[in-house]
């Protein structure tokens, strides 16, 4: 009985260790992630290719979030103030019946993008596969990456990881309803990020190369 209740004790001991590991495990990533929010954008920045529209929410009316329509509002003032030249869109076309980077194209060629300068990448299923993709399969070296605050240090931390020259333009023009789930949610995202940069992970979906320098009307489908 006596050495059944040390057994015991010492799992509690070590359990109550690894815990305390995991915890400073989560808090130091999200530290050093977080530090990557000062790669914004300086007004006197030079053109740069392309700005990258990270995907979001599309409702089953194909209207976007009010999140992601902001992420697609600001990318077209980039562009009309001459920032960059093309616009990429990465976001979830998995499947049929939800698309996230047609709804985004819709609504930038009704605000006067050309349909030339808009490229879309159908697999960007999450913030490293779509700048994964950006670099490897659109052979961008030098970007505008455009979200929202709370998620702009992870993308930029991943961007700098991938070898991509980027800065950061927050879409923020509202506030949003569930901001305190999200930036919860954020923090679990960042360990994932560090857990795909430091195990040097694959997109789901790679492919032939596009050059984004042409005609993005090519991406379409």
């Amino acid at each position: 009985m006596l050495r059944v209740k040390k057994y015991i004790k010492k799992i509690i001991y070590i359990s109550v260790i690894l815990f305390i590991a995991l915890l400073l495990f989560i808090g130091a990533v999200n530290f050093y992630i977080n530090q990557f929010s000062e790669n914004i954008c300086k007004e006197d920045s030079k053109i740069r290719p392309a700005a990258l529209v990270l995907g979001a929410r599309v409702w089953n009316n194909g209207d976007l979030s009010s999140i992601f329509k902001d992420r697609v509002k600001t990318a077209i003032k980039l562009y009309e103030e001459n920032k960059v030249k093309k616009i990429l869109v990465s976001g979830d076309h998995g499947q049929k019946d939800y698309d996230e980077v047609n709804a985004a194209k819709d609504f930038l060629l009704e605000n006067g993008v050309e349909p030339k300068d808009i490229f879309l990448d159908h697999a960007g299923f999450d913030t490293y596969d779509s700048l994964y993709r950006a670099r490897d399969i659109f052979q961008i070296n030098s970007l505008i990456i455009v979200t929202q605050n709370f998620h702009l240090p992870r993308a930029l931390y991943l961007a700098d990881n991938l070898g991509l020259e980027a800065c950061g333009t927050s879409a923020d023009l509202q506030k949003y309803v569930g901001e305190k789930a999200r930036e919860r949610r954020e923090q679990l995202a960042n360990i994932k990020a560090w857990l795909n940069i430091f195990f040097n992970s694959k997109p789901k979906y790679l492919g032939n190369s596009i050059d984004i320098s042409g005609d993005g009307q090519e991406t379409w489908d």
